[in-house]
């Protein structure tokens, strides 16, 4: 199913996303990258004020290339990275914050699998090598956080998009993993494969 989907979006909604929907976003989102999610899971748990609101934003593992123009910022790309690199704290984050959509790219591990399901949550796929395409989804910088501290790709930053995808659900708060429905037939081509192989050597 095809979604055009305005944020904030309620958790029942949410849940209502299966693997394979496709959205399509608009509203508000923010970046947040290794650096980043240890910092807000630290500044959580000491009990220090986090100065945006978490909860009513999708979180979009991206260290977008950023300018600024006169007094603004202006994204040149904003491809997602590699969303493995989060799966050490994106268990404890989603508990933190009950983060109900999650954006990047080539799938998370069991254990975040295991939190979308408690939470209520979604991962959702966006297409690698399209930080061009992504760039022109976001209408304004909102704002930017612990810019000096952390460095331009890893700082949080506060974006106000429009139609921002195409997002494919490739995990939901199911179970369903469209990662573990690749494998099972990668496994089964590759037997395929090495039957013939056999087969053509016994000949």
């Amino acid at each position: 199913m095809e979604r055009d989907i305005t944020l904030p979006v309620a958790n029942n909604l949410v849940r209502g996303f299966r693997a394979g929907d496709i959205l399509h976003i608009s509203g508000t989102i923010f970046t947040a990258r290794d650096a980043a999610h240890h910092l807000l899971v630290k500044r959580k748990n000491e009990e220090k004020e986090i100065p945006f609101d978490i909860r009513q934003m999708p979180l979009y593992h991206c260290g977008p290339l950023v300018r600024k123009k006169e007094s603004r910022w202006q994204i040149i790309a904003a491809g997602p990275t590699t969303s493995m690199r989060m799966e050490p704290f994106e268990s404890q984050f989603i508990s933190l914050f009950s983060t109900t959509i999650i954006i990047g790219k080539g799938g998370m591990g069991e254990k975040t699998l295991a939190s979308l399901q408690e939470v209520g949550a979604v991962y959702a796929h966006y297409a690698g090598g399209a930080g061009a395409l992504a760039a022109r989804a976001v209408t304004q910088v909102v704002d930017v956080y612990w810019l000096d501290k952390l460095g331009m790709p890893e700082a949080v930053w506060i974006l106000d998009v429009e139609r921002f995808g195409p997002l494919i659900i490739a995990m939901d708060s199911h179970g369903e993993s469209l990662y573990h429905k690749l494998d099972k037939t990668v496994n089964k081509n590759m037997e395929w494969i090495h039957r013939q192989i056999n087969k053509g050597a016994l000949q």
